[in-house]
């Protein structure tokens, strides 16, 4: 039975349960998020730089890490060096592999391409595991428009069943001017199809403008979705549709929303790496330590 006093000791507690319970309908604020910042090395292609080369000059201008590409990874295998020394030369460095740029047809329609580039992902991820690498970009390289979205939800899904086989998880990738998958719209479609947690959308600057997807989109996915995001901009002199990617500027230069990115991107509430990725042959003739010494600067006006 209630005693008064244990209901006048309820009535002194009752004002300090009010201002610690949480309230119904209320978010709790979002931690924003950290950055990592990467180099994708594109963007100094023209340089012909070695990647022990680039692995240095990551270090010494301030990089977490790197973006190669396969066929970079593979020309340096070709010289009789092996994944372990490549592997020391990056750790040494405290340099990360972050995520690797390759080609493999997994999504295409003609069910013996899709074949050849399923096994030639699962080859490429082997030689990316044994790295360190935990990320490959998958575009829809080999696709003819229009294309069945559902279907390459399925061809996904079994693209991150591959991922975890072999410890190295698939960026599902749109390129603003490829006909048959350039639009955040048809990946956030195919990522969805898959019904997967470990979908994960590589979106860049220069293609959702590119690809007419725009900004605002990015807003609607969660932190969980991306880990890597492709950092450039693009020149408001060009119409849109004629725009390439030798065209790409450095992060702030162009016409990009890159504060309001910059904002979006920071309200995911988990680390992100932005990636700097350039083809711009004016870059190429530039002094390589410069290039991505502007290119970080550059960046981390923003992020």
């Amino acid at each position: 039975m209630t005693t008064r006093r244990n209901l006048l000791k309820t009535l002194a507690l009752a004002p300090l349960a009010a201002t610690t319970a949480p309230v119904f309908g209320q978010t709790p604020q979002k931690k924003e998020s950290s950055f990592k910042f990467s180099l994708n090395t594109s963007t100094i292609r023209g340089q012909k730089l070695s990647l022990p080369q680039i692995i240095e000059l990551c270090a010494k201008t301030g990089y977490d890490g790197f973006e190669p590409w396969m066929m970079e990874i593979q020309a340096y295998l070709e010289t009789g060096k092996s994944v372990a020394s490549l592997k020391k030369l990056a750790s040494d460095a405290g340099v990360e592999f972050f995520d690797c740029i390759g080609f493999p047809t997994w999504m295409a329609q003609d069910e013996a391409k899709s074949k050849t580039g399923f096994a030639q992902m699962e080859t490429e991820m082997g030689i990316l595991a044994d790295l360190g690498c935990p990320r490959v970009a998958a575009p829809a390289i080999g696709t003819e428009a229009p294309i069945d979205l559902l279907q390459a939800g399925e061809k996904y899904k079994r693209l991150l069943d591959l991922g975890r086989k072999t410890g190295v998880m698939p960026q599902l990738e749109f390129w603003g001017a490829f006909p048959s998958f350039y639009h955040l719209g048809q990946a956030m479609a195919v990522a969805a199809a898959a019904n997967d947690q470990d979908a994960k959308i590589l979106a860049d600057v220069y293609h959702l403008f590119r690809g007419g997807s725009g900004f605002e989109g990015m807003k609607m996915l969660d932190g969980h979705a991306i880990d890597i995001f492709h950092m450039n901009d693009f020149p408001t002199e060009i119409p849109r549709t004629e725009q390439q990617d030798k065209d790409r500027v450095f992060p702030g230069d162009g016409g990009a929303p890159m504060q309001e990115l910059a904002d979006t991107l920071k309200s995911k509430g988990k680390p992100i790496i932005l990636s700097l990725e350039l083809f711009n042959p004016t870059y190429y003739t530039m002094d390589a330590e410069y290039v991505v010494k502007t290119g970080l600067e550059k960046m981390k006006r923003f992020f």
